[in-house]
């Protein structure tokens, strides 16, 4: 069954409780720890094979027919791990940049920093609308290893302060809990955030960016699949 397009539009996110099989999620996890990344983990893995053909997969997956279609790719892969030598949290916050190929003076795009060599910059919000992020749980027991926790609906108020970010937060969140091999879909501008584990264990999480191929006033993204 996919996904209910309304419902993601209404909420912001959705809960997709079987995207991989163990066996592909193993497949994933060793080419994580082959990696060794850093700390919090890394954002470049969108040029190494295995992590391009989960991005295929996901998209090409029926839970998200209708969500990704034929005019959108991957543009990003980002790994997250926690673990007992490495346990932090995030602070709720909405994902404001995309990688981008090379710095161009557009109207409306701001922000520019640079991230393990790759430019990332903040579009406007009608192109972080349009884009969709995937996260895939490559482990087990995501409820007590800082899972995702959003605030429903509030990708609906488009960029935010700090300050509006931690009074929306403070009403409270909801916590995103799927199955290994299972995924969390959401917007970009939706706040969201994790807390720290609470358990000794591992939690490795693929976090996938699905957006137009083509970018306005010849942008191009940085990597594509």
């Amino acid at each position: 069954m996919s996904t209910d397009s309304t419902c993601l539009d209404i909420r912001g996110f959705a809960l997709l409780p079987s995207l991989m099989t163990d066996a592909e999620c193993d497949l994933l996890t060793q080419q994580v720890d082959a990696l060794q990344p850093s700390s919090a983990g890394s954002r470049r893995l969108l040029a190494l094979e295995p992590f391009a053909g989960a991005a295929t997969t996901i998209q090409r997956h029926p839970d998200l027919k209708g969500l990704l279609g034929d005019a959108f790719v991957a543009v990003q892969c980002n790994v997250f791990c926690k673990s007992p030598a490495a346990n932090w949290l995030v602070a709720p916050h909405q994902d404001l940049s995309i990688p981008v190929l090379q710095r161009q003076l557009v109207a409306g795009w701001s922000g520019w920093s640079q991230k393990e060599g790759v430019l990332f910059v903040q579009p406007p919000c009608s192109i972080l609308e349009s884009l969709l992020i995937v996260r895939l749980q490559l482990d087990t027991d995501a409820e007590h290893t800082g899972p995702l926790e959003v605030v429903p609906g509030s990708h609906r108020l488009g960029r935010l302060s700090a300050a509006q970010i931690r009074e929306h937060a403070a009403k409270g969140r909801y916590r995103c809990v799927v199955p290994r091999g299972g995924a969390v879909a959401l917007r970009p501008l939706l706040i969201h955030s994790s807390s720290k584990a609470v358990i000794p264990g591992h939690r490795r999480v693929l976090h996938f960016v699905f957006g137009p191929a083509a970018l306005p006033s010849g942008l191009q993204w940085a990597e594509a699949v």
